[in-house]
């Protein structure tokens, strides 16, 4: 068996001396100012073991990587019935895209694009007030990472606010399909804020390992979903979880993942481990540009691609 430690330590290292570091978010007025140096990642396997390097324990905002989290919650209120106002087909167009949405009826493409995951949003806010929609959210990261002391980053929530005129106008189409149930703004609302949930690599990566292990927690052995549905989500991951890049990250890195724009990426080695990997600069897709090359360094060191 390969140190998983000594692998962890020397990508964080080549990551860390790398020039190329992509282009820092800068649309969301609060994200523009993290320090584009930063790398961090964070490997936690099935016996418990974990691995960090760099910036692993330094909060980030996670933006669309909390949609993971909420499609699982969503399956669980609703189960495949949700399948009737998100679809699960990789879109092709940017992530922010009305046109798509117009030539569709509303009905967004799969759940990690903004319009799906505001759809899925919407689906865990009904018959809620935001609040106790955005508190059953973080309860449920708090269980999944076993840490109570994950948040929300007030800031940047209220930066993408002020900002999301492009996802208000995404919202009022679908509502105006009826796919949207509950007022536009408090489905807003909620959307906005779970995107500013903050998390450091060590917290996501304990978040994601029930996804790792057919659906279970591997540490206290309670099933969070079923082994089925951890499939099927992993599965839209792979396909759908980096916006126009998800070809090009399954083909080099070759694991179910999801980026965000704050730089994190949470990827998943089916029945090996959960990994977070955050550097804040971003590629032309919008996602992690260092976080991508270590993770398919990180793949290939270890033999986890699951194609083989």
């Amino acid at each position: 068996m390969p140190d998983l430690d000594l692998i962890v330590r020397e990508i964080a290292e080549e990551m860390r001396a790398r020039p190329d570091r992509g282009e820092v978010a800068s649309y969301i007025p609060e994200l523009a100012g993290v320090d584009p140096n930063a790398f961090g990642i964070a490997v936690v396997s099935g016996d418990g073991q974990v691995a960090v390097g760099g910036d692993a324990d330094v909060p980030f905002s996670i933006q669309s990587i909390s949609k993971v989290f909420t499609l699982t919650l969503a399956l669980g209120k609703i189960g495949d019935r949700l399948w009737r106002r998100v679809g699960r087909e990789p879109s092709g167009s940017p992530f922010n895209s009305i046109v798509q949405l117009e030539a569709e009826h509303g009905i967004p493409r799969n759940p990690f694009i903004n319009a799906g995951a505001i759809a899925v949003t919407d689906v865990i806010l009904s018959g809620h007030q935001p609040r106790e929609a955005l508190g059953e959210i973080l309860r449920f990261m708090h269980f999944l990472a076993e840490d109570g002391g994950i948040g929300i980053d007030e800031a940047v929530a209220a930066s993408e606010q002020r900002t999301g005129f492009r996802n208000r106008a995404l919202a009022n189409y679908m509502k105006s399909f009826e796919v949207l149930e509950n007022p536009v703004d408090f489905t807003l609302g909620v959307y906005f804020h779970h995107c500013a949930i903050a998390m450091s690599c060590r917290q996501l990566a304990m978040a994601g390992r029930f996804l790792a292990h057919g659906g279970r927690n591997p540490a206290t052995g309670f099933s969070v979903v079923s082994p089925e549905r951890a499939r099927r989500i992993n599965a839209i991951m792979l396909t759908c979880g980096h916006y126009d890049g998800s070809g090009e990250f399954a083909y080099r890195v070759g694991l179910p993942g999801k980026s965000g724009v704050g730089g994190g990426i949470l990827a998943i080695a089916p029945g090996k481990a959960s990994i977070a990997v955050w550097s804040p600069g971003l590629d032309a897709s919008g996602n992690s540009h260092l976080g991508r090359i270590a993770l398919e360094a990180l793949t290939q060191r270890l033999g986890w691609s699951i194609f083989g």
